[in-house]
């Protein structure tokens, strides 16, 4: 039989389940608005007249958008960032998280502290962005001319996951390790047999991780991809919006829906996708990030 709340404990519960609610809505709402705001019509999102529900519906503005080749183009760039970029840093945290949770590794505690202190001092943006000239200028050389794979192999490093990757490797039992190795497996196949199995739940948290810093990258792909061909989906609505809001260019516009509502559907169409791939991977984020972030 349930014990029955007292008043102090069911007054938490109310408080804390409407707390929860509002801040849930607060999330959720400007993401319906988005939506709301591409399929009305041009009076209703020039005058601000969109609340709850979309006004004079239309959906010219995903018309225009899917007609347009620089967006499928810039959304293919995106998909090949976010594909190769995760596979290429997941499998460098690996590898460096791997190798820092060995306490045999020789000068350990340097490199755990050298990992650390990129977290608490940053380079900065100018320093970063010479080491990328040079890095490119290396790719270069080598025939990569491809500016997409500097930002996938340049950004292939983050010190926060591998950092959650080493404290999920060190919770690994010794023991099983130490069968593996008895019965003849390489350092290789321990990785592979043995730790990473074993760590499903933080390696998908840290995939993730990697994926939507991936998705969502702007700042050092506008700066470093010269090739507008090559621009990646965020990149493209930067350039979308920097184009809708000059005066001229709005002057011209005769269409039946509003230079914004382009823009908002540009925008719910990059969210989709993580939209679509998150529920998949929700039920080890919690695990993954609790078995990572804790180390027993």
């Amino acid at each position: 039989m349930k014990r029955r709340l007292e008043i102090s404990e069911l007054i938490f519960k109310i408080i804390s389940y409407v707390l929860l609610t509002v801040f849930a809505l607060a999330c959720l709402y400007p993401f319906l608005y988005a939506v709301f705001a591409s399929i009305s019509g041009r009076h209703a999102v020039e005058y601000n007249e969109i609340v709850l529900l979309p006004k004079a519906i239309q959906y010219d503005a995903f018309t225009w958008m899917f007609q347009q080749d620089t967006f499928w183009n810039s959304y293919s760039n995106t998909l090949y960032l976010t594909c190769f970029g995760t596979i290429w840093a997941l499998g460098v945290a690996i590898l460096g998280a791997y190798a820092l949770s060995k306490k045999r590794l020789l000068f350990r505690t340097f490199f755990n502290f050298y990992l650390v202190f990129t977290m608490w001092f940053s380079a900065g943006i100018v320093p970063q962005y010479l080491n990328y000239l040079a890095t490119k200028e290396v790719f270069n050389s080598i025939g990569i001319t491809d500016d997409k794979w500097l930002v996938i192999i340049a950004m292939g490093m983050a010190a926060m996951n591998i950092i959650l990757l080493r404290n999920a490797f060190e919770n690994v039992p010794s023991e099983i390790e130490e069968a593996a190795i008895v019965d003849g497996a390489s350092e290789f196949q321990v990785l592979t047999k043995v730790f990473i199995p074993m760590s499903k739940s933080t390696i998908a948290t840290v995939a993730l991780f990697f994926a939507i810093s991936r998705w969502n990258g702007y700042f050092w792909a506008r700066q470093m991809i010269s090739n507008q061909n090559e621009h990646p989906l965020q990149v493209f609505i930067r350039l979308q919006l920097e184009q809708f809001t000059d005066s001229e260019y709005i002057a011209g516009w005769n269409a039946t829906y509003a230079t914004d509502s382009v823009i908002y559907a540009l925008i719910v169409c990059s969210i989709v996708p993580i939209l679509i791939i998150y529920p998949f991977i929700q039920k080890y984020f919690a695990k993954g990030t609790n078995a990572g972030g804790v180390k027993e």
